[in-house]
C-alpha cells in the first residue's frame, strides 16, 4: 500500500528478527564495563585512577559527575528495549529520536576518534601515544575497556535504529534528493541552514587549526590525542554543514537521499553534543583557570551551530515521516 505521496506504507511489519536480537544483547552488555567503572567510582573506588590524577582533587564533583554519567549510559538499555519490543512502534517519534540523535552524537567522535588516536599515537615519535606531559588522567587500560564498549555499543544500536526505522518508516531515506517533496517549512529551513552556514567558518577555522598543531587559545601546545579531538570536531562541523544544506536546497539532485540525512543527523548530534559537554564546565565555573575567551566562544560558536542543525533536522523529518505513517503492530 502507498501513502498519498507515493511513499509505501507497512500496515503490519515483520517482528524483530535474529539479527535485532542479537544486536540488543550486544549493546546491553556493552554498557556493563562503563556502568561497572562508573557505580565503582561512586562509591568511592580509585580503581583506573593513577595516584597523580587530578581527578583525585574534585572527590565530590567527580562522584556527582559519574553518578550523571551512569544514568545516561544506563538510558541505552532503555533505548534498546524501544527498539526491540513491539510497544516501541507506538512511542512517540520524539521520545525515540531525540535520545537516539543525542546517543548518535557522543558515541560518533568516539567511534571516530579513539581508533585515530591508536594510530596517531603509533605513529608519534617513540609511539608513545599522548604526547602532553601532564600528570595521567586515567590507567591506558580504562581508555581502552570504555571506549572499546561504546563503540560496540555505537555499532549495535545503529543496526537496531536503522532495522527499526525500515520497519516504522518505511522508505523515509530511500530515493534521491530531487525527489524528494518541499515541505511547508521549507522557507524556515532556509533561514537555519544560512545561519548554520554563517556560524560556522570561525569554530572550524579554529579546530582545523588546533588539529594542525596551533596552541591559539589554548595553555599550550597541544597533544597528539587533542589534536585528533580537534580534527574529529572539525569533521563533525562539516558533516553537519553539508547534510543541511543538501537537505534544504535538495542539491545535488541525483544525491541518495540517505547521505546528506544521515551527514545532517550524526554532525549536528555531535557537534551539539560534545560542544555542550565541553561548554558546560566553563560556564559553571568547573573547568577552572583552563578557560580563555577564545576557546569559550569556539565552543558557543558550535553549540549554535549544532542547535540550528538540529531544529532544521527535525523539520525535515517531520515532513518526511508524515509522507510514511506510522507502523502499528498486530
Amino acid at each position: 500500500m502507498t501513502s498519498d505521496h507515493g511513499t509505501a506504507v507497512l500496515r503490519s511489519p515483520a517482528p524483530p528478527g535474529r539479527p535485532d536480537h542479537v544486536a540488543a544483547w550486544v549493546a546491553a552488555l556493552a554498557c556493563l564495563p562503563y556502568l561497572t567503572l562508573k557505580t565503582l567510582w561512586v562509591a568511592g573506588s580509585s580503581l583506573g585512577i593513577p595516584p597523580g590524577s587530578p581527578l583525585l582533587d574534585h572527590t565530590l564533583a567527580l562522584r556527582l559527575a559519574n553518578a550523571g554519567t551512569v544514568v545516561m549510559d544506563g538510558a541505552v538499555i532503555v533505548l534498546v528495549l524501544l527498539l526491540i519490543r513491539p510497544w516501541g512502534l507506538r512511542a512517540p517519534w520524539w521520545l525515540l529520536l531525540v535520545p537516539v540523535w543525542i546517543a548518535t552524537g557522543l558515541l560518533l567522535p568516539i567511534v571516530l576518534g579513539y581508533p585515530a588516536q591508536l594510530v596517531a599515537g603509533a605513529l608519534a615519535p617513540g609511539g608513545s601515544g599522548s604526547t602532553s606531559g601532564a600528570e595521567p588522567f586515567l590507567d591506558n587500560w580504562v581508555f581502552a575497556v570504555v571506549y572499546g564498549g561504546f563503540i560496540v555499543q555505537a555499532l549495535a544500536l545503529t543496526t537496531l535504529f536503522v532495522r527499526y526505522v525500515r520497519r516504522r518508516w518505511t522508505g523515509v531515506a530511500r530515493g534521491r534528493l530531487g525527489e524528494a517533496p518541499s515541505g511547508g517549512s521549507r522557507g524556515t529551513s532556509g533561514w537555519l541552514t544560512a545561519g548554520a552556514v554563517a556560524l560556522t567558518p570561525f569554530p572550524l577555522a579554529l579546530q582545523l587549526a588546533w588539529a594542525a598543531g596551533s596552541s591559539a587559545g589554548l595553555d599550550g601546545p597541544g597533544s597528539v590525542d587533542s589534536r585528533v579531538v580537534a580534527a574529529t570536531h572539525a569533521c563533525s562541523l562539516l558533516l553537519a554543514v553539508a547534510g543541511t544544506l543538501g537537505l534544504t536546497w535538495r542539491r545535488p539532485r541525483r544525491l541518495p537521499l540517505a547521505v546528506p540525512l544521515g551527514a545532517a543527523w550524526l554532525g549536528s548530534g555531535a557537534t551539539l553534543c560534545w560542544a555542550l559537554w565541553m561548554l558546560l564546565p566553563m560556564v559553571t565555573g568547573a573547568a577552572g583557570d583552563q578557560t580563555s575567551a577564545l576557546l569559550l566562544l569556539v565552543h558557543a560558536a558550535r553549540t549554535l551551530v549544532g542547535a540550528v542543525a538540529g531544529v532544521a533536522l527535525v523539520l525535515f523529518l517531520r515532513t518526511r515521516t508524515g509522507q510514511a505513517r506510522v507502523a502499528e503492530p498486530v
